[in-house]
């Protein structure tokens, strides 16, 4: 129904911008629910997975969520995301997988990196495949968005993984009027993301309007730090301070989610969800883009792991 005064909406029922992009993030969920074998969900416990676990929780309510949820365990993780996964998890009644990298590197499937900011980050690409491989997965959820990283800003929705789990950004395939192609042969894969055309903005937005739990570690707290390569890095057992590398306290907040020896933090006060929107809207920096060492290597450092396999 179309009203004549000035300014008004047209139609009562109009979509909010957050609601379209909820309808659409389900709607893939609900396919690939009904085309696939053994699809699984990643789940890393930042801000985008929980996202994608309350996205699958509303596809099928009252339902239980129809597939498990995986997480690449690197060994390497902020306890407070480890105790914020177990719980969130064991709320919902889902099925947690864990993959391990400490296993892979235990069973010669991956070797510790050795010399200056030795990271695990890297080996979660051969413990992902495995674990693909040997539960016989054949859809993946991720949570990534194409506004992160250049690298993911070429992914489809449904992102075509060949036999050896690697990815050829040439050769995807057309998703016109929102028609995805699932096909594939034994020992491929497609990798789905369905948050893909979400902005970290929308992320948070959502957070706010769906009251969603996450782990304290996105809201800003005292933490001791040192810089190193432009990025505030937390002290802990897994990195240390290098010799002229001075560790003093901030009140930070993290914007992702990561492995602790390449996951840095932001100067920040923002402590509750309004205050991160703000915070966001006026960053003109990608969360990876300022928090990640790993994404720093060189230009093309995320497509080059993504063509192994990586996420």
């Amino acid at each position: 129904m179309e009203t004549s005064q000035s300014g008004a909406v047209q139609g009562q029922y109009q979509l909010s911008h957050l609601r379209a992009i909820e309808a659409q993030s389900i709607h893939i969920i609900r396919e690939v629910a009904a085309e696939f074998e053994r699809p699984v969900l990643l789940f890393s416990g930042g801000k985008d997975s929980v996202i994608m676990l309350r996205l699958a929780q509303k596809a099928f309510a009252p339902g239980r969520i129809p597939f498990p949820v995986m997480h690449i365990d690197t060994g390497h993780n902020f306890p407070e995301v480890l105790e914020f996964r177990d719980r969130m998890v064991a709320d919902l009644g889902a099925t947690l997988v864990v993959a391990s990298v400490q296993e892979s590197i235990d069973a010669g499937r991956s070797t510790e990196e050795t010399g200056t900011d030795p990271s695990r980050n890297r080996l979660q690409t051969r413990t992902l495949l495995d674990a693909i491989t040997d539960q016989k997965f054949d859809a993946v959820f991720g949570g990534a968005r194409r506004d992160e990283e250049k690298a993911r800003a070429k992914e489809r929705v449904y992102s075509f993984r060949d036999e050896f789990g690697q990815w050829d950004p040439k050769n995807q395939r057309p998703e016109l009027w929102s028609l995805y192609n699932g096909r594939h042969h034994g020992g491929e894969h497609i990798r789905v993301f369905p948050i893909s055309d979400w902005t970290e903005l929308d992320v948070w937005q959502y957070i706010g309007e769906e009251n969603l739990d996450l782990p304290t570690i996105y809201y800003s707290h005292q933490r001791e730090v040192f810089v190193r390569d432009g990025m505030l890095i937390s002290t802990g057992p897994y990195v240390h301070p290098r010799a002229g590398e001075e560790v003093f306290e901030e009140t930070v907040r993290y914007r992702t989610v990561g492995d602790m020896t390449c996951t840095g933090a932001v100067e920040s006060t923002a402590s509750t969800v309004e205050e991160i929107i703000i915070e966001v809207a006026a960053s003109r920096l990608t969360e990876r883009g300022a928090t990640r060492a790993d994404d720093r290597v060189s230009e093309a450092a995320m497509e080059d792991r993504k063509r192994e396999g990586y996420f």
